[in-house]
């Protein structure tokens, strides 16, 4: 979500004669867009800006400012504990930020616009032409939360649930198509509730209109709440052909009685249908999850519920991570607090656990030929690898599985049509390692980008 907000703040900057730069020190702008999920992050952001003083003293003209969740949290107090910001805006006031700067400059004075409003504005959507070609886009769908779990700080910063309209979302979807785009990935802090407080249409029905662009090769969405999923949206990954075969589907604890505590309003039995259905529809689905360790009050047996969870379900990767305690969020005077140690070692045993299983799924597709989206060179392109060796360029992508594929053009057809970003190839897969696959591409198809849906291979 903040990727797509930090999208929209350069759009929107664009004319008022703002251009990207990757130089800090050349900047007379610098925007920090920030989350407040975790304690790390925030820590994070603070010491990113105290960094920025250095800078604001060798030029004075400089302006820093912080938004996103950090910023709708801390409002004035962001200024006391960093000297060196000039304004600070919210969540809900990136449309207001060619104005917020335009004020500052005027009026020679710190700013804070923290303002929250029950209504999405629209501006600063979509795609111009001075943005780097891509591929694979965001599109928010919808802005807040109603759920209230006792560890979570996002209905404070971001507010209530607030969908947009689906004509709009459309036509959004529309024109990243128009620009180069060959997969969207819709966002919502739950998507499952789409439409739901202003009577839109349902979050399947969205899904359906966007799989019917034409142009589109790819759908995906995040995240979704176990508590909502519908047997209508568990069936769209069998009726829809461009919806990609993976979820993400955050459980948090695999204890009834933790869960109970995080108001998640979900048993471990409950959520283990939706998975048991999801993969009854769609038997080569990816699942991928949330959890959180060291809850206040998460005993030895409630952590251990969560590895037999994690061990029941076969997740193809996950997202864990350390409790910590949240401004505005219940959970922050809740009892029982869990020692730091005891919280790592929780972590390192979990990850450890989630490792083994991922790497065990990823080496079954060792000999297969799967489906990859080409996002661009691989990071490793240019290090000291077997790749320079050869003379090879090595591209990467993802299949529909959302599985991160590493490749060469083909070893035994150098005949080969020359790969671009935006093709989908078919790469028989070496090698697989602990994060990625490796293979070598074996087909190019030209013509994908008018087909109707995309073929979903296995992985």
């Amino acid at each position: 979500m903040n990727v797509y907000d930090s999208e929209r703040i350069i759009r929107l900057l664009k004319p008022e004669g703002f251009i990207r730069t990757d130089f800090p020190e050349k900047a007379d702008l610098i925007i920090l867009n920030t989350c407040a999920i975790r304690e790390k992050a925030e820590q994070k952001a603070f010491s990113f800006l105290g960094r920025l003083s250095k800078l604001k003293k060798k030029n004075p003209e400089l302006l820093v400012g912080v938004g996103g969740c950090v910023a709708q949290q801390e409002a004035e107090k962001a200024l006391s504990r960093v000297p060196s910001i000039d304004f600070v805006f919210g969540t809900h006031a990136v449309p207001r930020i060619a104005e917020i700067i335009n004020r500052v400059e005027v009026e020679g004075r710190r700013i804070v616009d923290v303002k929250m409003s029950d209504e999405i504005n629209e501006s600063g959507r979509g795609v111009d032409d001075t943005e780097n070609s891509t591929v694979s886009r965001f599109v928010t769908i919808m802005r807040g939360c109603d759920n209230f779990c006792t560890y979570c700080v996002v209905p404070h910063v971001r507010g209530s649930e607030a969908s947009r309209k689906p004509d709009s979302i459309v036509n959004e979807v529309k024109a990243l198509v128009d620009a180069g785009v060959r997969e969207v990935t819709l966002l919502g802090q739950n998507v499952n509730s789409y439409g739901t407080k202003e009577g839109l249409c349902s979050f399947p029905e969205l899904l359906s209109r966007v799989n019917d662009v034409t142009g589109i090769g790819r759908v995906r969405f995040t995240t979704s709440h176990p508590k909502d999923m519908s047997d209508e949206l568990i069936d769209s990954f069998q009726n829809l052909d461009k919806l990609c075969n993976h979820i993400h589907l955050p459980v948090q604890s695999g204890s009834d009685r933790v869960l109970k505590k995080m108001n998640r309003k979900y048993t471990r039995d409950q959520y283990l249908d939706k998975i048991m259905r999801l993969k009854k529809v769609c038997p080569d689905i990816a699942i991928t999850s949330d959890f959180i360790v060291g809850f206040p009050g998460e005993m030895e047996d409630d952590f251990q519920e969560t590895i037999k969870l994690i061990e029941t379900v076969g997740y193809d990767g996950l997202f864990a991570f350390k409790y910590s305690d949240r401004p505005s969020a219940p959970a922050r005077s809740f009892s029982g607090k869990v020692p730091e140690d005891i919280k790592k070692k929780r972590l390192k045993v979990l990850l450890e656990l989630q490792e083994s299983i991922t790497a065990e799924k990823n080496k079954m597709l060792v000999g297969q030929t799967v489906q990859v989206l080409v996002e661009g060179f691989s990071k490793k392109q240019g290090n000291e690898t077997l790749t320079d060796k050869l003379g090879k360029t090595q591209w990467s992508g993802r299949t529909v599985a959302h599985k991160i594929v590493n490749f060469y053009g083909s070893d035994e057809n150098e005949n080969l049509p020359e790969i671009s970003i935006g093709q989908l190839v078919d790469v028989r897969i070496e090698k697989a390692l602990a994060h990625s696959l490796w293979g070598i591409c074996t087909h190019i198809d030209h013509d994908t980008r008018d087909e109707k849906g995309d073929k979903h291979y296995a992985a």
